[in-house]
């Protein structure tokens, strides 16, 4: 009988053992089944934020939108008022002995017609911040579409800060030329 309640023994142990062994490989599965559910997620959230920042669903939140975006869009450029400011001719900062001159003209995009005075008032002000500003300039600062962006964004902070209670919408250049 010792014998016998020896291979009863074993039995339970081994038992026990598949018990244990089935209990965590449920627990594993439960696991997996988590990692593959999260990262899917990941997956379509990932997938729809960059759909959104490189702008393939720019069409989608504008069907559910609505046109009233657009027709916003629309009314705000039929009611721009532009104001071209006189032309500004600045020589560049160089290292040599050649002087580099950059003559340009600008035509500025205001939000309402009653901001027309205010710039008007203001232009000796507009006009120095640009002449120092531009005088600082390289000719490599002006070069690609990089650099006529930061020319650009420069130039309306300077402009919005002349005419602080107005507002502008944009620094427009109507001709440019670096000689």
């Amino acid at each position: 009988m010792a014998d016998e309640d020896e291979v009863d023994e074993e039995l339970d142990e081994d038992g026990e053992d598949e018990d244990e062994e089935g209990g965590s490989s449920d627990g594993g599965g439960k696991k997996k089944l988590f990692i593959i559910i999260g990262l899917a997620l990941l997956l379509v959230i990932g997938g729809a934020a960059a759909a959104y920042f490189t702008g393939l669903l720019q069409p989608l939140i504008e069907m559910i939108a609505g046109d009233g975006a657009a027709e916003d869009e629309e009314a705000i450029a039929q009611d721009a008022i532009f104001y071209d400011l006189p032309e500004l001719l600045v020589n560049l900062s160089t290292t040599g002995r050649k002087s580099t001159f950059l003559k340009i003209r600008i035509a500025l995009e205001l939000e309402k017609p009653e901001d027309v005075p205010v710039v008007e008032r203001v232009m000796p002000r507009i006009i120095d911040n640009f002449q120092v500003y531009l005088r600082e300039l390289r000719v490599e600062d002006l070069k690609g579409s990089a650099g006529m962006y930061r020319l650009r964004e420069e130039l309306l902070k300077r402009v919005g800060a002349a005419i602080a209670p107005a507002k502008i919408n944009d620094v427009l250049f109507k001709e440019m030329l670096v000689q």
